[in-house]
């Protein structure tokens, strides 16, 4: 029998389930709505509702299932309400950061680094990076005080100071930045000369502008802090790049020049200071040695002075004896001239010291040789004086 004859089993040969009677083990798709009308009781259920009956009526039955539906769909956003209420009443501020809080659009309070609590809907929060160094660059052509034209690399850093000041007072703190470091350099640049820019002025133009910028911060009460600024580079137009060059190099080659002079001056100077102060010590030693000779000099003269006009006689044989004796110290071969004859005498005083020192040898034992020569010499003079009587007396006598 066909599945879709009249009668015989019901029609319970029909392949969708759709015969009259109640199927029975049949493995067709289920129903859509029975399906969703099942969730939902269990849905309610879960909530503490109770799910639809059985029995009844169609329409009581179909009433009862879609209140039970509503319910469920508002607990189940009620519920997502309130996850997205507590998941937004919290937040997490870094070590890094600081956070502004703004109620109404009012500042509220600064929130420090942990896990903080917020009003959602009426608190906002901004976060801000407060101890990361953060950089600024800028670059420009401009006049200096000399009215030739630059072009200046300029780098900031900088840091967040005071996050309330960064988020409520200025919009955009950032391109306040741009704008008062390019104020900040323009005057900087325009109160020097074109020399002092490109070369030996850069590290204080540097400093200058730091002081300026930072000084222009504070009283747009920007929250900002620099912590330095650099000079990149500082170079003339590029028409007249070359020609710069070549002062650059004239003026490198000056100060090697006057480098290489300092040197030398440094070398010389202290020699010729040395020389000096030597050259005036030997003076002084000479002034003492010759002033103290002549003192010396002066005292002995005038105690032979003394002397003479004690007694003159004594005193002068005695000065005779004594030159004779420098004169003959210093001579081995002495000749005398003689009034009474023509003769010229002739005295060996070598070899009459060499006997009178063979035949005192005997006699002075080890004494020293100062001494012995001084006492050859005494002994020598007065041989010398007897010999000199003996022939004047010998010569006086022939003449008669």
């Amino acid at each position: 029998m066909a599945w879709n004859e009249p009668g015989g089993n019901r029609n319970d040969n029909d392949p969708w389930g759709n015969g009259g009677g109640r199927r029975g083990n049949d493995q067709g798709p289920p129903d859509l709505d029975e399906a969703l009308k099942k969730g939902l009781d269990k849905l309610n259920k879960m909530l503490g509702g109770k799910g639809s009956r059985s029995g009844g009526g169609g329409d009581g039955q179909s009433s009862g299932g879609s209140a039970g539906g509503y319910g469920a769909i508002l607990a189940l956003a009620a519920i997502l309400v309130v996850g997205y209420v507590i998941y937004q009443s919290f937040y997490t501020v870094d070590e890094q950061e600081r956070a502004v809080v703004l109620r109404f659009g009012e500042y509220s309070r600064t929130e420090d680094p942990g896990l903080r609590f917020k009003v959602p809907l009426i608190d906002d929060v901004y976060k801000v990076r407060f101890t990361s160094v953060r950089t600024a660059e800028s670059q420009g052509q401009m006049l200096t005080q000399d009215e030739n034209l630059v072009s200046v690399d300029l780098q900031v850093q900088y840091r967040v100071s005071n996050a309330r000041d960064y988020v409520l007072n200025v919009r955009d703190s950032n391109e306040a930045l741009a704008f008062a470091t390019d104020s900040a350099l323009r005057h900087e640049v325009g109160n020097a000369t074109m020399d002092q820019v490109l070369t030996e002025g850069r590290a204080e133009l540097a400093r200058n502008v730091e002081r300026r910028l930072q000084a222009f911060l504070e009283d747009y009460g920007a929250g900002l802090q620099i912590i330095r600024v650099n000079v990149e580079s500082t170079q003339p137009p590029e028409p007249v790049q070359d020609a710069f060059r070549e002062v650059q190099r004239a003026r490198e080659d000056e100060q090697r020049l006057i480098e290489e002079a300092e040197t030398y001056t440094n070398k010389v100077v202290p020699e010729a200071r040395g020389q000096a102060k030597r050259m005036i010590e030997e003076a002084r030693a000479y002034k003492s040695r010759v002033v103290e000779t002549a003192q010396g000099e002066t005292a002995r003269y005038l105690d032979l002075l003394s002397a003479y006009n004690t007694a003159p006689a004594v005193t002068r044989e005695r000065m005779y004896l004594q030159a004779i004796e420098n004169v003959m110290s210093n001579t081995s071969k002495v000749y005398v001239d003689t009034k009474s004859s023509n003769n010229m005498m002739y005295l060996p005083l070598d070899k009459l010291a060499s006997g009178r020192s063979a035949a005192s040898a005997s006699t002075d034992g080890i004494s020293g040789s100062g001494t012995g020569n001084s006492v050859d010499v005494q002994n020598l003079t007065d041989q010398v004086l007897r010999e000199l009587r003996a022939r004047q007396s010998t010569n006086s006598r022939t003449g008669r």
